[in-house]
């Protein structure tokens, strides 16, 4: 193999593909990238048994081959070579590759392709198209509630189903739950419930940060593809059954408490700093059109602010993890978020004056 390449193709393809790549590997053949090069093109592929990613770029081709070669290394000699730097890469006398790229020189080991992992994905029964903003936003609405419990694995993605017209998004971790859906794409119509694991939703909104094109979705009943431009994105999905996230949705909270999003977002973070950094415990007192936010910590003290807000109902205090709030108002576009509260220990319903397609629902706490 004997390649040159533009700096910049060579880190924006590395970039894409190394993330997946990790750090510590019991097996020395995952902490490598397979590029491939033939026809005036390389193509690079990185995985960790669950996730492929792969992508191709232009390049002069003097020499056709396969290798692999430690991902992260060759990604951090492409980040700190300078901008508009000529890469050569080729496979020396001794069996390793040569970096080059003017004064600078690398030499790196390599391991044989033949030896790499290949992901095979067949199949797929639904495929449509969603545009990256679409797609970014369903991830957006619902990541932050995915659960980081490993013991509850079926929670550890975003649940995408279609749902009487429209495809849905749904994560919880069974204290928050976050809800958004789209009109149903061509295609999607009858696609069951899947549950995409929470490393492949990342890896999938970095790939699509800063694109303005389609996403073409695959599905099959254990795999999950993404394909834009020259990236190719395969994973496996979670192998569980989500819970029936319908039943705890309120349907019946009819105190309705509207208030500066904003305003509201900034009081909890100024009164959380008091809170118990392992309860995160805030009060929510209302009275009429006044909101106190109570923060009472034997520790570290207490804290008290009052906000106005549109209520008027009967009094009702209220407690939350003031995390799971900052959470939700980070995901509030318009001005005002909307809570429709029943009593203290029933979960709240929040919804965004801005965006009907997207709902929260948040788990009170005992303070």
């Amino acid at each position: 193999m004997k390649i040159a390449i533009e700096r910049s193709d060579l880190l924006k393809a590395l970039g894409h593909v190394q993330s997946v790549v990790e750090r510590r590997n019991t097996i020395p053949i995952l902490s490598n990238v397979l590029i491939s090069a033939k026809d005036g093109r390389l193509n690079f592929v990185a995985t960790d048994l669950d996730i492929e990613i792969s992508e191709g770029t232009e390049a002069v081709v003097d020499a056709p081959g396969d290798i692999t070669v430690p991902a992260h290394t060759l990604y951090d000699i492409a980040r700190k070579l300078p901008d508009g730097a000529q890469v050569s890469i080729k496979i020396n006398s001794e069996e390793r590759l040569d970096v080059d790229a003017g004064r600078a020189h690398f030499t790196l080991p390599l391991l044989p392709a033949g030896d790499f992992p290949k992901m095979t994905a067949d199949g797929f029964t639904h495929e449509f198209d969603l545009t990256a903003k679409e797609l970014s936003r369903l991830i957006d609405k619902t990541k932050f509630a995915i659960s980081t419990e490993e013991t509850r694995y079926y929670l550890n993605g975003i649940y995408v189903h279609a749902h009487e017209g429209v495809l849905r998004a749904v994560a919880t971790d069974g204290h928050r739950l976050a809800l958004s859906e789209m009109p149903l794409p061509n295609g999607a119509t009858g696609l069951p419930g899947i549950i995409v694991p929470r490393k492949t939703i990342a890896e999938i909104r970095r790939l699509i940060d800063g694109v303005d094109s389609d996403v073409k979705i695959s599905v099959s009943d254990a795999k999950i593809r993404f394909t834009l431009g020259n990236a190719v994105l395969t994973s496996k999905l979670i192998d569980g059954t989500f819970p029936d996230y319908e039943r705890v949705i309120p349907r019946n909270n009819e105190r309705e408490l509207v208030i500066d999003n904003k305003v509201f977002a900034a009081a909890v973070d100024r009164v959380a700093t008091i809170s118990a950094e392992k309860s995160r415990s805030i009060k929510l007192s209302l009275n009429g059109d006044t909101l106190s936010l109570l923060v009472n910590n034997p520790e570290s003290g207490n804290a008290h602010e009052d906000l106005m807000v549109d209520f008027g109902g009967e009094p009702l205090e209220i407690g939350f993890n003031a995390k799971y709030l900052l959470d939700v108002a980070g995901q509030i576009e318009g001005r005002d978020a909307t809570f429709m509260l029943d009593g203290p220990a029933s979960p709240a319903l929040v919804k965004d004056s801005e965006d009907k397609d997207s709902l929260f629902v948040l788990m009170p706490l005992r303070v």
